[in-house]
């Protein structure tokens, strides 16, 4: 029988909008588009780096709940508002996912507010940090 954990984290914004930061569908999971807030102080810093690594936290954290990692990690979107944003937070991304190398989104669209510097989407599977990888590299 299928086994889906839903995780909330008590936002505001999850119970207005009923939904969950987390679902996790047997060992598929996949985590809401995470904002760089503080769960703790409700605070959003100012510097795009500041909250790259506060979503981060956040989405760690909701990884961790179920028993996953961003080692876990097999597709991540990136939504950075500013485009002149990008190089500095990918760059910040790909020290993160060093070695994961999940398939990954950029985009630089309107975020739901102009405090969200960038948000992040994942897509896990539980147990894939542990899986055998094959690396195909294209050549042109």
């Amino acid at each position: 029988m299928t086994m889906i954990t839903k995780v909330k984290t008590g936002s505001k914004l999850e119970e207005l909008s009923s939904y969950s930061r987390l679902v996790c569908v047997d060992n598929w999971i996949f985590v809401a588009n995470t904002a760089g807030r503080n769960p703790v102080t409700k605070e959003i810093p100012e510097d795009v780096l500041e909250q790259t690594h506060q979503v981060f936290s956040n989405v760690e954290a909701a990884l961790k709940s179920v028993g996953a990692s961003l080692a876990d990690v097999v597709m991540s979107r990136v939504f950075i508002q500013n485009p002149a944003d990008t190089q500095a937070v990918m760059t910040l991304i790909g020290d993160k996912f060093r070695g994961v190398d999940p398939a990954t989104t950029v985009t630089c669209p309107p975020l739901g507010s102009t405090l969200y510097k960038m948000e992040l989407e994942v897509t896990a599977y539980r147990g894939a940090a542990n899986a055998d990888v094959e690396t195909i590299t294209l050549t042109q």
